[in-house]
Formats: structure tokens, sequence, C-alpha cells
């Protein structure tokens, strides 16, 4: 009787459909891998083995094979978006429980913890205060909130053309009265506690190839060249425009010290060096091409950005960059042997084999993008193709019963 043989295939047909189906609703579901159903054929056997004119009994749903193809990579706007192009699964936690998953959709919970929708915990390693990562075992990533330190000044580097055609001036540099100096620009620095200072320098032209160069903060001259408050560095110059002499030495950087009293911000002394070994003096007008300084104010964590290589780096108001932390990936030797447990997850199984960590980009793992995706890997087209096929599959067996049930009705009528 050949009913078995079509029920076997009608369930087939519908487990089949449930596969293609499942796929089709995911089509938009990110990190999601598409199944696909794997049929076996069934035979009776009894214990001494098969006959050799044996006929099947239908046919099996032997597995539904999860495959793990790349998906494309979109772009998104939120930069915890974290997308993997390779091999490698991102490791979930909660509560102890470890799953893993392909789908990097992340965002911060209020204490700072990097979560998916789930309210899983991405795990990896976090930085110190140095920005150092501290490896070890995984840890659930939780990057810090707190504000960036200040860094106090040290150095200051300038970098200018003083104007050579400029009539010398005699007299002492009065800040409030422009025809005591040539030029004037400004800069500014940051003491222990991180509160910026207004740095002005004011440049006189006192004889052929000599400056003078007073500094004021706050309004209170400070002491350029060693002598004491008040005192003025000289700058020197050769005929060819090249400097000399600073402070009657070979050209170096001065050592510079504002007082405490000064600065009037609670913090302490705060001494720098004030490099102008640069400094031109050539017959074009003034101007100062380069400044750099090394101090900065403290910041608050403005974002977040994520490497190829997982390294989390925080951005700060302050301009400056930190490491946060790493995301780690994991591979599997039989991926396949992953069991899925909803929610875009799998959770580790002894067909998987255990998993292998590691840094992105790092073995056979794949890099990392931040502010992007991974799509499914569901190709629609040939999904609408396969459920058609699924569909006369169906059909096919439903019409064996049929003619089964004909046969019988036509030994039953004989008489």
């Amino acid at each position: 009787m050949g009913f078995q043989q079509g029920l076997s295939g009608l369930n087939g047909a519908a487990k089949n459909l449930d596969v293609i189906g499942n796929n089709i609703a995911n089509t938009t579901t990110a990190g999601f891998k598409s199944g696909v159903a794997q049929f076996a054929d069934v035979y009776a056997t009894s214990l001494y083995g098969s006959g050799g004119l044996t006929i099947g009994i239908g046919s099996k749903v032997a597995d539904v094979a999860q495959q793990f193809s790349q998906g494309n990579i979109s772009v998104t706007s939120n930069p915890l978006d974290i997308a993997i192009s390779g091999e490698g699964f991102f490791r979930m936690n909660q509560d102890g429980v470890v799953t893993y998953t392909r789908n990097g959709q992340f965002n911060l919970d209020k204490d700072g913890y990097v979560i998916n929708a789930s309210s899983q915990r991405l795990t990896g390693f976090i930085a110190d205060a140095q920005g150092n990562i501290i490896g070890g075992n995984p840890v659930d990533i939780q990057l810090s909130l707190a504000p960036s330190p200040p860094n106090v000044t040290t150095e200051v580097d300038l970098v200018a053309n003083l104007d050579s055609q400029q009539a010398a001036i005699a007299g002492a540099i009065t800040p409030a009265d422009a025809t005591t100096y040539n030029h004037s620009t400004s800069f500014t620095v940051y003491d222990e506690a991180g509160n910026a200072h207004g740095f002005v320098l004011y440049f006189q032209k006192s004889a052929a190839n000599t400056w003078n160069v007073d500094g004021y903060v706050n309004g209170a001259q400070i002491d350029m060249n060693g002598g004491g408050a008040g005192s003025s560095m000289t700058m020197a110059y050769n005929p060819d425009g090249t400097i000399d002499q600073i402070n009657g030495a070979a050209a170096a950087p001065a050592a510079i010290t504002i007082p405490a009293a000064v600065l009037a911000s609670g913090a302490g002394d705060l001494a720098y060096d004030l490099d102008l070994t640069s400094f031109t003096q050539y017959g074009s007008s003034f101007g100062v091409s380069f400044l750099t300084q090394d101090g900065y104010s403290s910041g608050r964590i403005a974002g977040v950005s994520v490497d190829r290589e997982g390294v989390i780096q925080g951005r700060y108001t302050n301009g400056q960059t930190r490491t946060l932390g790493q995301v780690q990936l994991y591979s599997f030797l039989n991926p396949r042997g992953l069991q899925p447990l909803g929610n875009n997850q799998y959770f580790e199984t002894s067909e998987s084999g255990q998993p292998t960590a590691g840094a992105p980009g790092s073995g056979v793992l794949g890099y990392v993008q931040s502010g992007a995706i991974e799509e499914s890997n569901v190709d629609l087209t040939a999904e609408l193709v396969n459920l058609i096929v699924a569909q006369r599959m169906y059909q096919a067996n439903a019409q064996t019963i049929r003619a089964q049930d004909q046969i019988l009705q036509t030994l039953v009528n004989l008489r």
C-alpha cells in the first residue's frame, strides 16, 4: 500500500514548507542564517537485514541545516551596531547563561554595559584607566562613563615669522598701547586642574635683528628669561633671518613658570617649556604657521566607535580619545552543530565543539565594522522558487494517496 509513502511525503513537504516559510519570515532579521531541510529515505528492515527487492516506505527530514554563509553588510547610524565580516560569533552573557550570535545590534544600558535587545551583555575585555586592555577571562563589557581627566601643559611649540621690515620701537611694551609692540599672538595653556588660561605674547623689535618678547597671563607679566617677574625674553637673528640666540644663549626652549597667584584657579604653579626656536625673521608679514601644546581640560564622553579589530574607543568633549575595551569573537569547528535558541542566539553543544576565542582579524576570525549590521543571508528569490517546488511536492504526494484510495475503492467494488 502506498499510503505510508504518501503520508511521509506529505509530512516531509510540510516540514520543508515550514523551513522555507521561516527563512522568508526572517528575510529582514539581522544576523539570521537560513536553514535547509535535508531529506533521507526510509526502509523497513528486519533483524537480518533487508531483502534485495525491498521497497522504501517513504522519506523523512533528516536535519535542518543552518547555512552560515556571509550576509550583506548595511550601514546604520548607531556606532555600536557591529557587523562581522568573515567567521566568528559574538559571545553574550545573561546571569551566567552564555550564548553566541551573529546579530550585532547593540546599545548601552544605564550602567554602561553593551547589551542587545534582549538585555544580554556583550563580552570581551575592558581597559584600565590608562587605556590598556586587561586580558584574561572574558567579562561583560562595561564602558566607563567617567570624565576624561585633564592634562597639564608641559610643552608649547610655536612656529611663526617676524617681519624683518618692521621698524624698531623704543621703550617698554605696554599691552594696552599697540604702538609699543610690533606683533602679538596668544595661545591657551592648562593647569593641573584642567583650567584654561590665555597666554599672550607681545613682540617688539628693539634693534636690527633683535626682538623683545613679553608674556602676560590674566594681565600679569610673566618671567620670560629667568630674571624675575616682569623680565623680557630676547631673540637675536642672523642676517639671513634664521634664529641665533634666545636670552643670550644658543636658541633653546625657554622654561616658563606661571605663579599660582597669577593663575588664581586653586592650582599650583604652572611650569612648561616654550619653544620659539623655529621662529624666523624674513621680509614677509607676521604670521603663526604652527602651534601645538600638550595640555587639555577634562572632558565628558561624547561618543564611541569600534575599529576593525574590535577596540572600542571613547571620544570626549576635550578632543581626546581613550580605549575603553575590546570585543572578542569566537569560532567553532562545526557551527552547524550549534543549537538555535531564538532571538538570534545559539547555544554551544557537543556537536559544535568548544569555542576558540580571539580578537577580530586574528586566526580564522573575521574583522568587525562599526556602524553596520550583517543582514540575513536569505536569498528571497531562491526561497520563492523553493516554495513553488515544495508546494508541488506536497500536491504530488497527495496524489499518490488519492490514487491508492481509488485502487482500494475498485477492489471493494468487485463482486
